[in-house]
């Protein structure tokens, strides 16, 4: 993928915490780390618990947060989800 890691891309991300939809202009330099963290920021309008939650792109877990999105292979107008890391119990 030959891009430029400066280039301004769009991303769609639900936090299931709260089911709300953050919309993120980031660079596709931006770690997949920093995406879950401003997601939760917005998503819970707190200070998050960055080990409590993960991110899956396209039904997978995206293991190592630390990469870029470029690296990934996110593309501008795609969608993640960041989850609880840890299954709940149905009620």
């Amino acid at each position: 993928m030959t891009s430029d890691a400066g280039a301004d891309m769009l991303l769609r991300v639900t936090v299931t915490e709260t089911w709300e939809t953050v919309d993120l202009v980031v660079a596709a330099g931006t770690s997949v780390r920093e995406v879950k963290q401003e997601a939760l920021r917005r998503g819970l309008h707190a200070e998050p618990d960055l080990g409590a939650y993960e991110v899956k792109f396209r039904g997978a877990l995206v293991v190592d947060e630390d990469a870029t999105l470029e690296t990934v292979g996110v593309p501008s107008g795609a969608a993640l989800i960041v989850l609880p890391a840890r299954r709940r119990p149905v009620r």
